[in-house]
């Protein structure tokens, strides 16, 4: 390997972790600092602590990130990940990230939790390098948007962030990235906000994943002429004013009632009396009745007995997936069916969980 150039060795190197292309430095003098040229860092904190030794690992550890990217000057770094947990400080991890960031990173990954970095860096937002872009993951930091602009962002993976200025802080997130195709959002709360609108002409992929909670949204709204998958999980929205999936092709949709709700709508069903909504997915489903591939759980079903007025037509249905589970959900499964006049594939999956 020695006859190698020394890119095609970064190369091989750069598919391991920075920590494991290290152990490379004792094979001779060429190879000693041949691991810090390689444009993807990989840190990980994690995988060198032992509860005995953990504050010797992390300043061991702090040593080495601070060590590398100082070996590295001014070279260009391409991918960027960083894991670490509770026990660091924000000045160890704040110049990290601004030295990245300098050095026009393309590929940010920022694994940590809320107690080490409780305000994230606004200049994480501000990128003319970033084209991805992934910050988690649960008690994810906090954000608080100035200025957003990532004119070459295209994958946005955002889990547990709490946008302080809700819908406001969201929408700005969203103007500022011109090129965004591919959005997720996961274990998204709603203490700070409750309404969401997500418009984009661009976006190709959405997830919209929020966490277990007694919220319910009061307003939901997708304006995504051009979005071809779909993965949608929340409580039910009070209302759903605009849904625009023309272009869909698949949808995951697992919408349910609040326990309180659950319990309310099930104490009236039992007494025969009139049910009331506590919420109305009919202009969600259709938004999304171009879609060929379907994905619905038990708690989607069941939302559909008290929380839907009439369950639209889906003539390009093809294959439909349905989670199972015997105590809920069956009651709007036959009119499902009726309106799937071209359904080819119907699987019914079993809840492990709730059999």
């Amino acid at each position: 390997m020695d006859d190698l150039p020394d890119n095609l060795l970064c190369q091989i190197l750069s598919n391991l972790s920075t920590k494991e292309a290290a152990l490379t430095s004792v094979l001779s003098k060429r190879w000693r600092y041949l691991f810090a040229l390689v444009p993807n860092l990989d840190f990980n904190s994690f995988s060198s602590q032992h509860p005995e030794t953990m504050v010797q690992d992390q300043t061991s550890f702090i040593d080495f990130v601070d060590r590398v990217l100082k070996l590295r000057g001014e070279d260009h770094v391409s991918k960027f990940s960083l894991k670490c947990g509770d026990g660091f400080e924000d000045e160890d991890v704040y110049p990290w990230i601004s030295n990245v960031l300098r050095h026009g990173v393309s590929d940010l990954s920022l694994h940590v939790s809320s107690s080490l970095v409780y305000w994230l860096p606004s200049k994480v937002f501000v990128s003319k390098t970033l084209v991805r872009l992934k910050i988690g993951p649960e008690d994810g930091p906090k954000v608080k948007l100035k200025n957003v602009c990532l004119p070459r962002l295209k994958t946005l993976n955002l889990d547990s962030v709490v946008f302080v200025e809700g819908e406001i802080g969201f929408a700005k997130l969203l103007s500022g990235c011109p090129m965004l195709e591919e959005l997720s959002l996961r274990n998204l709360e709603w203490g700070y906000w409750g309404c969401c609108y997500v418009a984009s002409k661009i976006l190709k992929r959405l997830t919209l994943c929020c966490a277990h909670c007694d919220d319910n949204p009061k307003s939901v709204s997708f304006d995504t002429p051009n979005v071809v998958y779909f993965k949608y999980s929340d409580n039910i929205a009070h209302k759903y004013p605009k849904v625009n999936f023309n272009s869909l092709v698949k949808a995951s949709i697992d919408i349910r009632m609040t326990n309180d709700q659950k319990s309310s709508v099930r104490y009236v069903s039992d007494d025969d009396e009139e049910r009331e909504m506590v919420g109305n997915a009919t202009k969600l489903l259709m938004g999304i009745c171009n879609v060929k591939t379907l994905y619905l759980s038990y708690d989607t079903l069941e939302t559909l007995n008290f929380c839907c007025e009439a369950i639209p037509v889906f003539n390009n249905l093809t294959n439909l997936t349905i989670e199972s589970n015997q105590k809920v959900g069956w009651d709007s499964l036959p009119e499902l069916l009726k309106n799937c006049p071209n359904l080819e594939t119907l699987v019914f999956q079993v809840d492990e969980l709730n059999p």
